[in-house]
């Protein structure tokens, strides 16, 4: 068995549902400081929803560019036990895949990059740049006290970086076939349309806030947001919920409550989304009360030295031309494209995030260390 491969089945048997790290970050801080990284935990967070957080870096020169790679060593909870084929938190072996929670999202590239850093720090002990390692275990959950105020902790610490790595599940069919140079936002809002309950039998008594608010919904379904770019698709604009009434069949409703959420490019700002909300909301004379939350501004990393340094090493370990993606979700890159110029997400075959039996075919964690390494050896002797 390959030492990633091990390494992975000792993490997917440690079951680190958010926040909880389960040991994950003692066991790879124990790999790192053996090949000399300086460790420091900024854990945070409330005692009953404590957030591990491990920074870690092997120092170069000085003057020499600081490469971070950046995790989490959380898991999101495994569903029905009685609906996998084989528990969890036991790593098992079917038909040359390995099965497990987090074994793609994203425990196979936490031990792709240990064991890359490993070989590469044994190959050029004298390497010129500095490796770094931003883990959390707070990325599945509400990411509030994970790599955002780790982020926080190392700007005021004066840290540079030069270059991030995030090791999100990126590719879809081959293990690097993709690689996401930026993230749309996310922008989300709670509405509230205030009517007057009554008696379906007297409607002139009662004020239906669905039936005002009807024209309104189809407007902004239908609204066109913006173009997106040559690196973003458009803006979409998806209601995830309706609800209202009481239960009962004879009542008029009192008020609606729609959420909503804008996946949103660099082409609109959350600022020019919400007024256009609510100019929509006025001229259609609704009584509202409105609520938002900003879940991530895009960030966009173009062409640079990482994303070439990347490719090229994709290329010479797999012989396919990577594609550079914004699609997707959103992630821990939001964060650390604050502090950090250029950052990419790439890692292993993302078909099996977050189901039942996730899973990674067992022969792509090789390719996806020896990439990661590739890429070191790409920017930093």
């Amino acid at each position: 068995m390959s030492q990633t491969l091990a390494l992975l089945e000792a993490l997917i048997a440690r079951p680190s549902v958010t926040p909880d790290d389960a040991g994950c970050l003692e066991l790879i801080g124990q790999r790192l400081s053996q090949l000399g990284f300086e460790l420091q935990r900024m854990d945070s967070g409330p005692d009953n929803f404590r957030v591990s957080n491990l920074w870690a870096i092997k120092r170069g020169a000085p003057d020499g560019p600081v490469l971070m790679f950046a995790g989490h060593t959380d898991v999101v909870p495994p569903g029905r036990l009685d609906a996998w084929s084989s528990d969890p938190f036991v790593p098992s072996y079917r038909d040359g895949r390995i099965y497990g929670r987090g074994a793609a999202d994203m425990k196979g590239s936490l031990a792709a990059f240990v064991v890359a850093a490993e070989e590469f720090c044994a190959a050029h002990p004298g390497h010129t740049g500095s490796l770094a390692c931003l883990l959390t275990s707070d990325e599945e959950g509400p990411s509030v006290d994970g790599t955002k105020v780790c982020c926080e902790q190392l700007k005021a610490q004066g840290q540079r970086l030069d270059y991030c790595i995030v090791g999100e599940p990126t590719s879809v069919e081959r293990v690097g076939d993709m690689v996401k140079n930026g993230r749309r936002g996310s922008l989300s809002g709670k509405l509230r349309i205030k009517g007057v309950q009554g008696h379906v039998a007297y409607p002139q008594l009662a004020r239906n806030p669905v039936h005002q608010a009807a024209p309104a919904i189809a407007e902004l379904t239908a609204m066109h947001w913006d173009d997106g770019n040559s690196y973003f698709p458009a803006t979409t604009f998806q209601i995830s919920n309706i609800k209202a009434g009481t239960g009962a069949t004879n009542v008029i409703p009192g008020e609606m409550v729609l959420d909503f959420n804008f996946r949103f490019s660099t082409e609109s700002t959350p600022e020019s989304l919400k007024t256009r909300v609510q100019a929509l909301l006025a001229r259609h004379g609704l009584e509202y009360a409105l609520d938002w939350t900003l879940g991530g501004e895009p960030f966009l990393t173009p062409v640079g030295s990482l994303s070439e340094a990347l490719s090229q090493a994709i290329l010479a370990e797999t012989g396919l031309s990577t594609q550079l993606s914004t699609t997707g979700g959103t992630s821990d890159g939001r964060f650390i494209a604050k502090i950090c110029p250029q950052v990419v997400e790439f890692g292993p075959i993302n078909a099996s995030i977050h189901k039942i039996d996730e899973y990674l075919p067992a022969d792509s964690l090789e390719p996806l260390k020896n990439i990661y390494r590739r890429t070191l050896e790409n920017l930093l002797l």
